[in-house]
């Protein structure tokens, strides 16, 4: 039973980092291409991560009191209008509908960007006293941004997302929402998807178009290049006082509501590759991965050899297990599945049969245990478990390696010309620093840091006082 085909070699990262991004999307089968310029087909293994990524943020979600919603994907022209900043911030981006089947449209519909003038015009309607105060809503749906450059995952014209739109009675429960919803994508990042990350505030520059603050959560890829993973807004009353939502207080008077609006999207599949991958291809977080274990019968055509694969299947319920019992060898077996990033890799052949064990493989480290079949679903529990302790703590180091101190403009452009990662400086507030900044070095803020340092007194780019430390980066 000769191989029809051998896996496809990777480019390395250390050659191309694009073209291995681009490789592992492709030969890992994530993503393909699509006649439609700039939208991408997520093929069943890159759904099946967001899947579990789904299932695991809605089930945090719900624990916080979120229920799930779903609005139009159009929006009227006239009620897009009415906030001013945020038409403003998204105009560039948005796709627009001008034709119903042969007949023009009297009101160009917008395909939605996002959906924060959409939520206001439903709970306008549905608010009318502090007794319907908390909104807590989340939808999950596709939005549309006419980006000039895509990437799979990370930049494309159509993408998955989920996001939450909240109402209430007061400023300080508002705030406290975002706050909380940024702590909740912190920990799912961490804990889920093997990703440190830093939390902070967005600058004025790089907020939301609309929002009173926005709060982020930064991660570092492998090439030194930040990814924004998730944002949490506080909307204050300015959305609400641009739809007249209000609602009756319980002193009787009318007030405004204040909202926050908080979203992760499919580029968090983008960050796990980018974090975890090696040139051997993707390296999934076990709590990510659609297949956690594969088992591969060595010399399969021997009599009870496929028979005792399945026997380990059913040994392993609790867990997402495949067998591997295609008539490919196992040298391609194993470069496959490496490939996939699937975590734990099990053979099983007649000799191990015959001895009563098996042998483990870690794909993060290519680590090697020889198991027993007793002790098969305990060891199998305890490796994935290690894994994604491990992973995490790697991703953690790699960042930390990446992370530099600059006192001085001097210093910041050295590092950034001839280094990649996160450098931590000082910021007088002023955004002529920011945007300096940007055009000398292609550089932008990242965050101002909930964890503040005090590296120096001046700015990093003018040498006045300074007011907050801020995370500095390039980009995805």
């Amino acid at each position: 039973m000769a191989d029809k085909k051998k896996v496809e070699a990777i480019t390395a990262m250390e050659d191309d980092f694009a073209q291995w991004y681009t490789d592992v999307v492709k030969k890992a089968e994530l993503v393909d291409y699509t006649s439609v310029k700039g939208c991408m087909v997520i093929r069943p293994d890159g759904y099946a991560i967001w899947e579990l990524i789904q299932q695991e943020l809605d089930r945090r979600f719900k624990e916080t009191g979120v229920k799930n919603v779903y609005l139009p994907m159009f929006i009227p022209e006239s009620l897009l209008q009415k906030e001013k900043d945020h038409v403003e911030g998204f105009a560039p981006e948005v796709a627009w509908v001008t034709y119903g089947g042969l007949q023009p449209l009297q009101e160009r519909l917008c395909v939605r960007p996002t959906s924060e003038t959409l939520f206001c015009d439903y709970y306008k309607n549905i608010i009318q006293s502090y007794r319907d105060l908390p909104q807590v809503c989340n939808q999950w749906c596709s939005v549309v941004r006419w980006e000039k450059e895509t990437r799979p995952f990370l930049r494309s014209r159509e993408f998955l997302w989920q996001e939450g739109h909240t109402a209430h009675a007061t400023a300080e429960e508002a705030e406290a929402r975002t706050v909380q919803m940024l702590n909740l994508y912190a920990d799912f990042l961490e804990q889920v998807c093997a990703i440190p990350v830093v939390k902070g505030q967005k600058t004025e520059k790089e907020k939301f178009a609309g929002a009173v603050a926005t709060y982020t959560v930064e991660a570092l890829m492998h090439d030194g290049k930040a990814l924004q993973s998730g944002t949490s807004h506080n909307f204050g009353d300015g959305f609400a006082k641009a739809f007249g939502i209000q609602f009756t207080g319980k002193d009787n008077k009318l007030e405004y509501v204040h909202q926050t609006s908080w979203g992760m999207t499919t580029r968090l599949i983008g960050a796990i590759i980018m974090v975890h991958g090696d040139n051997s291809g993707l390296v999934l977080p076990p709590r990510v991965a659609p297949t956690q274990v594969m088992i591969v019968p060595i010399r399969q055509q021997q009599e009870g050899v496929l028979e005792k694969a399945a026997e380990m299947k059913d040994m392993l319920k609790g867990f997402r297990v495949k067998v591997d019992d295609t008539d490919k060898s196992p040298g391609w077996k194993f470069s496959e599945q490496e490939m996939r990033g699937i975590p734990l890799r099990i053979e099983v052949g007649p000799k191990d049969i015959e001895n009563g064990k098996c042998m483990l493989v870690r794909r993060d480290n290519g680590e090697k245990m020889e198991v027993s079949f007793d002790e098969l679903e305990t060891k199998v529990r305890e490796t994935l478990d290690a894994m994604q302790k491990d992973m995490l703590e790697r991703a953690r180091e790699r960042r930390d390696s990446q992370t530099y101190i600059a006192k001085n403009m001097d210093e910041f452009r050295k590092i950034f010309n001839e280094k990649s990662g996160f450098v931590k400086a000082m910021w007088c507030g002023d955004q002529a620093c920011e945007d300096k900044i940007k055009e000398e070095l292609s550089v932008t803020s990242r965050c101002m840091p909930f964890e503040q340092e005090q590296i120096s007194d001046v700015c990093v780019c003018c040498g006045k006082p300074a007011k907050k430390m801020v995370y500095w980066g390039r980009a995805y």
